[in-house]
């Protein structure tokens, strides 16, 4: 096997306009570069195994998964009520409040606030919303310099790449990746790659722009409506130094973020670190009630198609997603195949069931990418049903006839072969007779995707109801 830190890093799928994205080509790729793939599955494995020696710690933790649900369902049950109630809370607070119903009214919201400012610099804290949004891009178009200040996302910046993991953005990547990335753009020592030196290389470039910039933008993990406050819980601080450094704080937040009162938080937070990283808890759990002193803070709560997937019964649990990433770190799809195979903002177990909404003809070949075996569900801090989810959606894009024709040609043939009995077991029969005699080259070929990287199982000596009929139904008849 070639050396790790001499492989070349795999890049992500190719996205064509909005042409349905070849997640299986891409996986392909990235399952070719061997080394990249054994470390991606084996650092996400890792914290899949943190996760389970936290969960043991905790012997009330499954009570706690099933409170979490149930705060979720309460207040997306009465989601209206809960954002009017933060709204009134956070302006009594002296914060700013913005209702945006989609990507391009919160972008827009965000822009006039910056102009209104004359800001021209923005450091900016992870935010998966951002992503969906495209607000960089947007911000960027209109003149404005953008400096993400987490670290791992601040590393996908600089290599013009999407975030591989809604936790840990550069997971896909060596240490070595990540120094030809500093080379190029940060005028890093060449061929340095010692963790240590990256990070300080990192920090001293970036720390100019928090202490220069004119605003600061964070996400938020949660929003208390009874004090309207606003939570972000990181690892390095690097919300913190982008909310209270500059004079102006701009957060941009998905409106199903919100929870009701103080007490429900202490739920939220016991779950989220174990879950997403296996650690007790996040380094920095930051909770931002107001302006900081001669500041100002705005909060733009953002719709973007969550009240659609509100009023869809079957979809909505998808809303309680507290984006800790731990469906990831167990889906065995995601692990060998990479986050940015999937050419979505939300890869994974929750990508499969978020990214159909926002564009089902684009993302239809994800609800494929999964083995069902109900992992992700297992895991999932607030009792997302996310295998039957995945299921569901398959259901959907097979009404919608968003199946490409080989797959709709496929499952029409074995719905009509299941259909029938008898046609079933003569298939059956027939098909074990032909695999023992048949080459290996009429098998496995171009035309047979599901042997392309697996062995066909050898054919039994005879199927279970030959041998039923045999030793019993025989039996039976003769006691008759």
């Amino acid at each position: 096997m070639i050396n790790l830190q001499d492989e070349a890093q795999p890049k992500g799928a190719k996205i064509r306009g909005n042409k349905p994205v070849d997640q299986l080509e891409a996986a392909n790729r990235f399952i070719a570069a061997s080394a990249h793939q054994k470390m991606h599955d084996q650092r996400l494995w890792d914290l899949r195994k943190k996760r389970d020696a936290q969960m043991h710690l905790i012997p009330e933790w499954e009570e706690l998964r099933d409170l979490a649900s149930e705060i979720k369902n309460h207040t997306l049950d009465f989601l209206a009520d809960y954002l009017e109630e933060f709204e009134r809370n956070a302006t009594a607070n002296g914060v700013h409040v913005h209702w945006a119903k989609d990507a391009q009214e919160s972008n827009q919201i965000i822009s006039d606030i910056l102009k209104q400012h004359d800001a021209k610099t923005l450091v900016k804290s992870k935010s998966m919303l951002g992503e969906e949004c495209c607000l960089r891009q947007h911000l960027e178009q209109d003149g404005v310099k953008v400096i993400e200040t987490d670290l791992g996302e601040r590393i996908q910046q600089l290599d013009h790449e999407d975030p591989s993991h809604v936790v840990v953005p550069a997971v896909h990547k060596t240490r070595t990746d990540v120094s030809k990335v500093f080379e190029k753009t940060l005028n890093a020592q060449k061929g340095n790659n010692d963790v240590h030196y990256l990070a300080e290389v990192q920090r001293e470039t970036t720390r100019p722009y928090i202490l220069n910039a004119d605003a600061g933008m964070t996400g938020g993990n949660f929003l208390v409506a009874e004090t309207g406050a606003v939570v972000v819980c990181t690892n390095e601080g690097n919300a913190d130094l982008s909310a209270n450094t500059p004079p102006l704080h701009i957060v941009t937040v998905g409106i199903e973020k919100i929870i009701p009162k103080m007490e429900h938080l202490a739920v939220f937070i016991r779950l989220l670190s174990r879950s997403a990283l296996g650690s007790p808890i996040t380094q920095y759990t930051s909770y931002f009630r107001g302006p900081r002193k001669d500041g100002e803070m705005h909060v733009v709560l953002v719709d973007n198609g969550r009240s659609t997937r509100l009023a869809n019964k079957t979809f909505k649990p998808g809303l309680k997603c507290i984006r800790c990433g731990a469906c990831m770190n167990t889906c065995p799809v995601f692990r060998r195949s990479g986050g940015l195979s999937y050419g979505s903002v939300y890869a994974g177990p929750i990508g499969l069931i978020l990214s159909p909404g926002y564009n089902t003809h684009k993302y239809r070949n994800l609800p494929f990418a999964s083995t069902l075996n109900g992992s992700c569900t297992n895991v999932c801090p607030v009792k997302i049903n996310l295998h039957e989810q995945i299921f569901a959606w398959r259901e959907t894009l097979a009404k919608d006839n968003e199946l490409s024709l080989s797959k709709r040609v496929i499952m029409k043939t074995l719905g009509q072969l299941f259909a029938s009995p008898r046609m079933y077991r003569t298939a059956i029969q027939t098909g074990d007779r032909a695999l023992k005699y048949l080459p290996h080259f009429m098998v496995y070929n171009r035309l047979n995707s599901w042997g392309r990287q697996r062995d066909i199982p050898s054919t039994p000596k005879e199927t279970f109801h030959s041998w039923y009929a045999k030793n019993y139904q025989k039996k039976e008849k003769r006691d008759e």
